[in-house]
């Protein structure tokens, strides 16, 4: 029951509505009978709603699409990890003595990424191929490259493609170069697969033998043809899911101090894509 002794905490970006994170977290308070909420809000003026948050005492919040980047500029401190990748997703705030709460940003993507795919391959000396060069694919680089994996990086658009692997520090593959390419992971971190591109494919199917573990950070539908084309061809395969899940459980122990009841989490996200 809420009351006067709710925590708050909640998800704030532009739009909100699709999120899946309150059904998740919510379920995780219910499970460890924490007194908490977390509550969707759209957010279309950031400096606002920061102030918000802030005066009425929010505890953590996650943050997403557009305000990632322009919310470090509101931050006191900044987690080393999320300044390198240029992008937080996480906010805790913490009372002072003197009253004024201080925020700190995290980034929890990339936790969330290299939890996912260490359920079927531990990252620290295995090479992975991403593929995309957007915010995504920034957090799950930077995140691979503090796991102590060798990354390669492949974009349709070759000039985005190239710049951010100049940043990651890491060769990058043009298409056209991509039959020739081996490693022991990949990962999609496009839009590709999602609806209306569910039908679509980041890279050619033939190709998918060369690459053990094949993970996609798209999440509906769970079971993207790119999954389905890899089983087929006897890869261990990664829903986007589960990166969804770990990087919550990283925010949950962020603002709780507790571990994140897992098992809890997956079924609520489960039942809550089901519904839609």
């Amino acid at each position: 029951m809420i009351n006067g002794r709710t925590q708050l905490f909640g998800i704030i970006g532009n739009p909100v509505e699709h999120s899946l994170s309150p059904a998740m977290h919510n379920a995780a308070f219910a499970a460890l009978g924490i007194n908490g909420v977390y509550i969707p809000m759209r957010s279309i003026d950031l400096r606002e709603g920061f102030s918000g948050l802030r005066a009425l005492g929010f505890i953590g919040v996650s943050v997403t699409v557009p305000h990632k980047v322009a919310v470090i500029s509101l931050l006191d401190e900044i987690d080393p990890v999320a300044r390198k990748i240029g992008a937080v997703n996480t906010l805790l705030f913490q009372k002072q003595p003197e009253g004024r709460p201080l925020c700190k940003g995290f980034n929890t993507d990339w936790l969330g990424s290299n939890q996912a795919l260490a359920e079927e391959l531990e990252p620290k000396g295995h090479t992975v191929l991403i593929i995309g060069a957007g915010g995504a694919a920034r957090a799950v680089g930077f995140g691979l490259i503090e796991a102590g994996a060798r990354i390669l990086l492949t974009n349709r658009t070759e000039s985005k493609g190239r710049e951010l692997a100049s940043q990651l520090g890491c060769p990058f593959i043009p298409t056209a170069d991509l039959p020739t390419i081996q490693a022991d992971a990949l990962i999609n971190t496009t839009s590709v697969g999602m609806a209306p591109l569910d039908q679509a494919l980041p890279i050619s199917p033939e190709l998918l033998a060369n690459f053990p573990v094949v993970m996609d950070i798209v999440y509906a539908p769970l079971a993207t043809r790119l999954l389905q084309e890899a089983a087929a061809r006897g890869c261990r395969t990664i829903d986007g899911l589960k990166m969804l899940q770990y990087q919550g459980a990283a925010q949950f122990k962020l603002w709780t101090g507790k571990d994140a009841p897992g098992a809890v989490m997956r079924n609520a996200l489960l039942a809550e894509l089901g519904g839609r």
